[in-house]
């Protein structure tokens, strides 16, 4: 069984001081290939990076590049030049984490309004995916988005956290939907789950977002507290499970799903790599 984990924070200093490691644990768990998430320019080169040094075979390692709402006050004449220098690197298969976040407005709104939509316009010069960020932003996401879907070649609402109305208006725009270990949370996860069977197969992907949301579900518990690629099982058991899915079928699903949107390629049979 094959898992690929679109969403890991690599770069994050608790994940990047052990990557060789994280990355063996996650082979181990049968998890093959990861994308790298870039949240700046400057982490997004740092991604790049780790993709080039980490993975000599280019074949279970890539990553995004973009500039995630929380920094979208970085975002000024030049970052449209030097994103578009970044994508054009193999490694890098799409634009983001790029997105609105009007719950914490690390930058003002208009500021993110700017960044998301001179991002979307470079992935439909490109012709490259789109990797979104939403949080209570969901309707001004839409009416932005409506603007550019039809040329756009595809884009993910990454960590889909939200309720059921915004769902299928992400759905009927035909964008696929990432899950994280959300939905592994009886506190705050619990309204996702008659919400999963909705998704269509061939528009969902499972993610970790590592080294945020440990599956609370997860036992036993890491003493450090962190999420990693090691645990995307835990997601895709608990996704199976509100589904009605053998969590074999759904790994092969999401795993499919996940290579044809980056453009990943299969992953033989075979011994992970060492470090």
């Amino acid at each position: 069984m094959q898992l690929v984990d679109i969403a890991v924070n690599l770069t994050h200093p608790s994940l990047a001081v052990q990557a060789e490691a994280l990355l063996e644990r996650a082979y181990a768990a049968g998890v093959c290939q990861m994308v790298l998430t870039g949240t700046s320019l400057n982490e997004s080169e740092a991604s790049l990076a780790l993709c080039r040094q980490l993975d000599v075979s280019g074949q279970r390692l890539f990553c995004t590049a973009g500039v995630h709402p929380h920094d979208a006050s970085s975002w000024d004449g030049a970052s449209a030049n030097a994103l578009k220098a970044l994508l054009a690197q193999a490694p890098v298969r799409a634009v983001g984490e790029c997105g609105l976040d009007f719950d914490r407005d690390f930058s003002p709104r208009p500021a993110q309004e700017k960044a998301l939509e001179e991002q979307l316009a470079l992935a439909v010069e490109l012709q490259m995916p789109v990797f979104l960020h939403e949080r209570e932003a969901s309707q001004r996401m839409l009416e932005i988005l409506r603007h550019y879907r039809d040329q756009l070649p595809a884009a993910v609402v990454h960590c889909f956290t939200g309720e059921r109305r915004a769902l299928y208006a992400y759905l009927d725009l035909d964008l696929h939907i990432g899950i994280t270990g959300w939905v592994c949370d009886e506190r705050r996860g619990t309204h996702l789950y008659p919400l999963l069977k909705d998704i269509p197969g061939e528009r969902l992907m499972l993610e970790t977002d590592a080294p945020f949301l440990l599956p609370r579900s997860l036992r036993p518990k890491p003493r450090s507290g962190r999420n990693e690629p090691a645990y995307l099982g835990e997601v895709l058991r608990e996704v199976a499970l509100h589904r009605g899915q053998r969590e074999d079928a759904l790994a092969a699903q999401t795993t499919a799903c996940a290579r044809a949107f980056f453009g990943m390629p299969a992953i033989l049979d075979e011994p992970a790599p060492e470090s």
